[in-house]
């Protein structure tokens, strides 16, 4: 499978241009130069930052260009200090991966999707030049399976849109299921030049994801451990999480212990693939909830950071700051040791 050079080891700055207020005050102090003086001292190579279509579009479709002018300036900081940039649109109209966000709409409004198209041309446009250290992600975890066939055709017009302003970019593409490594066998393009196959990975969500408030099922005072048993997992996950537990552990023996072959199981198929498509793959967000032990925690990355690099899956923890999963947040100080040397 082709490495993708630049792009091994990352992190995101969730929280900063998306999943915010939207705010002045936000966008100038929550990220800020040290920060990524901070990051390029930990021995990363990229970072991938969200943003919402609210950065950039007025509720008329109308551009912001303090907005467009926020992105530049990160771009401008990744080249100053050396990194990377994964542009991720994590939010555009009429769809949002977060069910709370109430956008939806976009799979089946020709509308939407033009808009969708028209501000990936503006992307382009503005930010193809960088193409050497610039990548796309066109849009952030399409959620339902029955969006799979109207997604490859949307992702597959707008990468044709963008390939006619900024040929040279890199392009990112996920799946279904929240870009579950399992839906990267059924992305389906005409093209795969510059293309890199992306997924996510939060499994099992029972560890990554307990006590989340935003889970549906999960109780807010669960806790488990890491590494645990296939029997003890999925008997969980029968009791608190039943819509993402269905068939969890079957063929395992009950008293196996989750670990790295875990992680080679779970992307085997994403890892053909690529293979089979001779393009990059590539994990745009993992990482565990601040609820979860620091024991547990740790293990959990030393085994799926292991996993990534026998096989050059370039990554990027989720994420930097707050948004529940925070690497630097108070508390994480000797988490945070230990990560660093495994990002």
């Amino acid at each position: 499978m082709k490495s993708w050079e630049g792009y091994q080891r990352g992190v995101n700055l969730g929280g900063w241009l998306s999943q915010c207020s939207h705010t002045k005050e936000r966008y100038e102090s929550f990220i800020t130069e040290a920060d990524f003086a901070e990051l390029s001292g930990w021995g990363i190579d990229h970072v991938r930052i969200p943003v919402d279509y609210n950065l950039v579009e007025d509720d008329k479709g109308e551009y912001r260009e303090e907005g467009f002018a926020y992105i530049q300036r990160a771009i401008d900081w990744c080249g100053k200090y050396g990194l990377h940039m994964i542009l991720d649109l994590h939010k555009t109209y009429g769809f949002s991966f977060d069910d709370g966000e109430k956008e939806e709409g976009f799979f089946e409004s020709g509308a939407c999707q033009e808009r969708f198209y028209r501000l990936w041309e503006q992307f382009a446009s503005r930010y193809g030049r960088c193409s050497s250290r610039v990548a796309f992600e066109l849009l952030n975890e399409v959620t339902d399976p029955g969006y799979c066939q109207a997604w490859n055709r949307i992702a597959d017009t707008c990468i044709g849109r963008i390939r006619a302003i900024a040929p040279e970019s890199r392009i990112l593409v996920g799946g279904y299921w929240n870009n579950s490594a399992h839906a990267v066998k059924d992305i389906r393009l005409s093209d795969y030049t510059n293309v890199v196959l992306n997924f996510h990975c939060y499994d099992p969500m029972l560890f990554t994801h307990q006590g989340a408030g935003w889970v549906r099922e999960m109780p807010r005072d669960f806790r488990c451990a890491y590494p645990a048993t296939y029997g003890e997992y999925a008997a969980a996950m029968k009791e608190h999480l039943p819509h993402a537990g269905r068939g969890f552990g079957e063929g395992k023996a009950a008293d196996e212990l989750l670990g790295q072959p875990y992680f080679e199981e779970l992307f085997a198929g994403a890892l053909e693939e690529a293979e089979r498509r001779d393009v990059p793959l590539y994990c745009g967000e993992y990482g565990v909830i601040d609820l979860a032990d620091e024991e547990s925690t740790v293990k959990w990355y030393e085994d799926i950071h292991a996993v990534f690099v026998r096989h050059g899956i370039g990554r990027a923890a989720w994420s930097y700051r707050q948004m529940n999963f925070g690497l630097v947040d108070p508390g994480r100080e000797k988490l945070l040791e230990v990560l660093r040397r495994n990002l």
